[in-house]
């Protein structure tokens, strides 16, 4: 994949000047797909301003100035996607990444350091010794058991990626929507509409007014309340 592409044909979900200049850093393949995620120069050049030029940002990553759930990242084109936490220790910031209504990547200022991970598990695999090998959405696998099921979400720890919490998907809970026109808005699980064909199951969403959509864009967040801080200061 080439270092570099054209600013004028980034992906959707990049939300940056496009005119600017010609060229802009291309992601690496890596733990977000390429239209999902914004390489880690862009964000900290682009959207934080926290460095002038491809330079200097490369310079702050190689002393490892800023880490990626809880991990010191070195290479400029590390693709960062939804819920991944961004902190830079030097500044004690902390942001994590989220969506707008227009399903683009922005930054919520996080209140304080130390957030745990929020991640939906995407598929599960049996393995040697009866384990449970569960897939997330950020590419991360991690050892579980059949008390967790596809589309559930847990909180992690980081960087340990210790489960510290389980949050089921099922009727009542909480979940932000990742994709479609109703992207970045936050409901309640209604009713899960299981469709017995090719087509994808829809859920109905009750919030601030009463929408379907389907199931792969349902991210569940929490119970009664929200187990991710969606308030605050947004980066765009």
């Amino acid at each position: 994949m080439a270092t570099h592409q054209k600013r004028i044909s980034v992906p959707k979900s990049w939300q940056i000047s496009k005119k600017s200049n010609k060229w802009i850093t291309s992601t690496r393949p890596g733990p977000h797909n390429r239209l999902q995620s914004i390489p880690l120069a862009v964000i900290l050049r682009d959207m934080l301003g926290v460095v002038d030029n491809r330079a200097e940002a490369k310079r702050v990553l190689s002393e490892g100035n800023v880490l990626v759930d809880g991990v010191a990242r070195k290479d400029l084109r590390f693709p960062v996607g939804l819920m991944d936490i961004i902190t830079i220790p030097l500044n004690n910031v902390e942001y994590r990444v989220m969506l707008d209504g227009k399903s683009r990547l922005v930054l919520n200022k996080l209140d304080g350091t130390g957030a745990d991970k929020l991640c939906r598990i995407e598929g599960k695999t049996s393995i040697k010794e009866g384990k449970i090998q569960m897939r997330l959405n950020d590419g991360v696998n991690i050892i579980g058991s059949n008390n967790y099921n596809t589309k559930d979400s847990i909180i992690l720890s980081v960087p340990d990626k210790k489960v510290v919490k389980h949050i089921k998907y099922e009727v009542g809970n909480l979940a932000m929507i990742v994709g479609g026109s109703h992207a970045g808005e936050v409901g309640s699980i209604k009713e899960i509409n299981t469709v017995k064909s090719s087509k994808n199951n829809t859920v109905t969403i009750s919030g601030e007014i009463e929408f379907e959509t389907i199931e792969d864009y349902v991210f569940v967040i929490g119970e009664s309340k929200p187990e991710i801080f969606i308030g605050g200061e947004t980066v765009e």
